[in-house]
């Protein structure tokens, strides 16, 4: 299962009632975010969510309604006892951009790995930390693709696996030893009085996983269709909400209410959760008829919004 709570809804600017933009999820205890806006760590705590947990921070672009609150962030998480390393993931120029805030964060008890535009992560998921591994090993996978944006700007989806059930059947046909039956279940590979065992020997068939994908700050393209493609949340910025704003979100790079959801309906998306409202926009429900229109299951993120994402039956 996959916890989100929205910690901020906002871009451009905060508003009294919009912390800028950020997304918290919560994987079996283990904690990523996504964009670091200013007010993320006001929101974390409204939101009683705990810093030391948090193992990487995901940067979608540089601009600072996106990353502003991440020195104070990666300082607090210093400060509540983390000592294990922390992963930061972003665009091209991130490396720079981290060594450059740097100055405001001298010391820190963990330490950081950056990690700049990769295509596709291989992630496992332990009991007191995440750690990169190899696919095959892997519990959670996130994929990038670079969007169009005025900065180099990437989205992200992420593919919560499912584990596969154990077969007792073919256990027994297959001949394996009971005494490996529990082993094979975690681990890929067995050798067993000169013979090898493998898991698919005890498991069964391959069970669909959770899929949620995080788009903001572009033009709508392609590229983005397959990076989201079946996606069970796709949350996508809506920085304008009236079709009349179409000339201003080609000029500045982003999308209106009706663009995010066309990328829904053509990316068979199950669910559209519309954030990123522009400062202009006090009243984002106003406009969601114009996403509903091509995309009914369209929703109106609110900072503090919670969705639970689970495995099907």
């Amino acid at each position: 299962m996959i916890d989100l709570t929205l910690l901020g809804c906002g871009g451009g600017m905060p508003m009294p009632n919009r912390h800028l933009s950020s997304l918290f999820i919560n994987i079996n205890g283990r904690k990523i975010l996504i964009d670091v806006g200013e007010g993320t760590q006001v929101a974390i705590r409204k939101n009683n969510l705990g810093f030391k947990a948090i193992d990487i921070i995901l940067i979608t672009h540089v601009h600072g309604d996106h990353i502003v609150g991440l020195p104070g962030l990666l300082s607090t998480i210093g400060n509540s006892g983390r000592e294990e390393k922390l992963i930061i993931v972003g665009p091209e120029g991130i490396t720079n951009v981290i060594k450059g805030l740097s100055v405001l964060f001298p010391y820190l008890p963990y330490k950081l790995e950056i990690i700049e535009n990769p295509r596709e992560l291989s992630l496992a998921i332990k009991k007191n930390f995440i750690e990169i591994s190899e696919k095959d090993r892997s519990d959670l996978i996130i994929n990038t693709e670079e969007l169009n944006h005025s900065a180099p700007c990437i989205g992200y989806s992420l593919y919560l696996k499912r584990k596969r059930k154990f077969n007792l059947e073919k256990a027994v046909e297959g001949n394996v030893p009971k005494v490996l039956w529990s082993k094979l279940q975690r681990e890929e590979k067995i050798e067993h009085n000169g013979l090898i065992y493998n898991s698919s020997m005890v498991l069964g068939d391959e069970r669909r996983g959770i899929k949620l994908s995080y788009i903001t700050d572009t033009r709508p393209t392609d590229k983005i269709i397959d990076l989201i493609e079946n996606s069970d949340l796709f949350i996508c910025e809506g920085t304008y909400g009236s079709d009349e704003d179409i000339e201003k979100a080609i000029k500045n790079k982003h999308m209106t209410f009706r663009e995010a959801g066309i990328l829904a309906k053509d990316s068979n998306a199950e669910e559209l959760l519309l954030t990123h409202f522009s400062p202009a926009m006090n009243e984002p429900i106003d406009f969601i008829d114009n996403a509903k229109s091509v995309f009914n299951n369209t929703i109106i993120g609110e900072d503090g919004m919670k969705k639970a994402l689970k495995f099907e039956d």
